[in-house]
């Protein structure tokens, strides 16, 4: 079994202290390396496919200069909550795009970042009010709580994925589902969200992703595998989108016409592995094997890097490698 704690190349933030990476929540692969998103720290960590790490990207500071939030700082409210990342195309060069989740009015930003194989990317942090209400004012995808945790993109389309772990609002229940969004009138907004129109969702999909322990799992992030979308998900007992619950385990899966297909994710002795998986990355489109990031939701412990190995009918048994 390989699980690599990601340490960042250097002690990136000297007034805060840490070296690590806490909580990670999204991986996507850009050319400079893995990116690994973190959702209450405001850094982006690139590493390379075995964890090895290569270097550390910080992003703008935010409330009271600080780039860490947590309970312990008393300052958990002002995350920015980036739970979703995916890297596009663009005429002008490869983007990295990071969502806030939109679980609260203060996590509704989009991290943008262009040249990162530069020493100095360009870097920018987007306020979309605008945009997030469109979401959750479509509560056929939003549910009673919005809580964006993964996207894809899907030819002139970006996917979102909502997961459904939100509190029950009335009528209203979670979902865990998917909507598109026009991505030229998305990077349009993004690059001018007072004049320009958000895009209003479409094609939306809601899914059975089933329970583990008899606690729902819900999406944590999304991949493209073998021209089909592959999935985390993870059963977490939070009372709402905001707080965390207990983990008894997570699952993989893949989505198709028939919907969702999925095993929980086990040791190698079988039983289940009882963390939450929130980013996932296919080592190729080839190979049966996935990297995986682990969020322990403790500021204090390092967020690991995981190989995770598809054997036999993989819909009956996806184990650490």
């Amino acid at each position: 079994m390989r699980r690599s704690p990601l340490e960042y190349e250097e002690q990136v933030d000297g007034k805060i202290g840490t070296s690590h990476a806490r909580s990670a929540s999204s991986i996507t692969r850009t050319r400079a390396g893995i990116a690994v998103v973190q959702d209450d720290a405001n850094f982006i960590a690139l590493f390379n496919d075995d964890g090895t790490r290569k270097r550390t990207i910080a992003l703008p500071a935010g409330e009271g200069g600080q780039r860490h939030f947590d309970d312990r700082r008393g300052n958990k409210a002002y995350k920015l909550d980036l739970e979703a990342s995916v890297t596009v195309t663009t005429d002008g060069g490869e983007i990295l795009l990071a969502f806030g989740s939109g679980s609260t009015e203060r996590r509704e930003q989009i991290v943008t970042l262009g040249d990162l194989e530069r020493e100095q990317p360009n870097v920018s942090v987007t306020n979309m009010p605008r945009l997030y209400a469109e979401l959750r004012r479509t509560t056929a995808f939003a549910g009673s709580e919005l809580n964006v945790e993964g996207a894809i993109q899907v030819g002139e389309r970006l996917r979102l994925f909502g997961r459904g772990n939100g509190a029950v609002r009335g009528e209203l229940k979670p979902v865990n589902a998917s909507c598109d969004l026009d991505w030229p009138k998305l990077f349009a907004h993004l690059r001018d969200p007072e004049s320009s129109d958000p895009p209003q969702p479409f094609s939306i999909v809601q899914y059975e992703l089933g329970a583990l322990d008899e606690i729902p799992l819900g999406f944590t992030d999304v991949a493209l595998w073998r021209d089909t979308v592959c999935y985390s998900a993870a059963a977490e007992d939070s009372p709402d989108a905001v707080r965390d619950g207990r983990v008894p385990g997570s699952a993989i899966g893949v989505l198709g016409a028939g919907g969702a297909r999925w095993a929980p994710l086990t040791e190698p002795s079988g039983s289940l592995f009882a963390a939450k998986v929130e980013g996932l990355l296919p080592v190729n489109d080839g190979a049966n094997t996935l990297l995986v990031v682990v969020d322990s939701d403790n500021p204090d412990a390092q967020s690991e890097l995981c190989t995770v190995e598809l054997r036999g009918p993989w819909s009956a048994s996806i184990r650490l490698a």
